[in-house]
């Protein structure tokens, strides 16, 4: 498929997809984001590989978009809630220092980044068992896997997050 062809696709479905996108993400200014991330992964991924059925695949693509948007955006706001109540600890103590406030919010941001560049069902099951606080056999449960693969991406997730973040983690 060429760049042409992505464009009569955005002609044809751009609406729908924007619609689709917002019913997910409930947020224009995110479904916006999603709109453009996923014309930009089509771009890429029609640029490797000749697609069967363009419009399905388009709206895989965004349902993945929307997905790793909300759970960023879940992770982030489950971080920064941490983050805060420690800097109100601190605060409160008086050792809250504005450089301390500066390196805990860039540490966080070097978190989300790192848990965002896993692959996908890694990044899935250190936020399951992370964040909800899914037990490792639930996890493999619910995802269909076994558990030793569960610990496998969880162990993987964490080496990785801990090289991103320099033991923060």
């Amino acid at each position: 498929m060429q760049s042409t062809s992505i464009e009569a696709l955005h002609r044809s479905e751009g609406v729908r997809l924007r619609r689709f996108l917002m019913r997910l993400l409930g947020s224009a200014d995110a479904a916006a984001d999603a709109h453009q991330e996923t014309y930009l992964r089509m771009l890429g991924a029609l640029s490797h590989t000749p697609i069967e059925h363009p419009s399905a695949f388009l709206f895989q693509v965004a349902n993945n978009v929307a997905l790793r948007m909300r759970n960023r955006q879940r992770l982030e706001g489950t971080l920064f809630r941490t983050m805060t109540d420690m800097d109100l600890a601190e605060i409160a103590d008086g050792y809250a220092l504005p450089e301390r406030q500066v390196i805990a919010r860039q540490e966080l941001r070097r978190l989300a980044a790192a848990i965002d560049a896993l692959p996908p069902r890694c990044r899935e099951v250190f936020l399951l068992v992370r964040f909800e606080n899914l037990s490792n056999g639930d996890v493999a449960a619910r995802l269909g896997i076994s558990r030793n693969m569960v610990e496998k991406h969880l162990i993987k997730a964490l080496l990785h997050c801990r090289r991103c973040c320099h033991d923060w983690v």
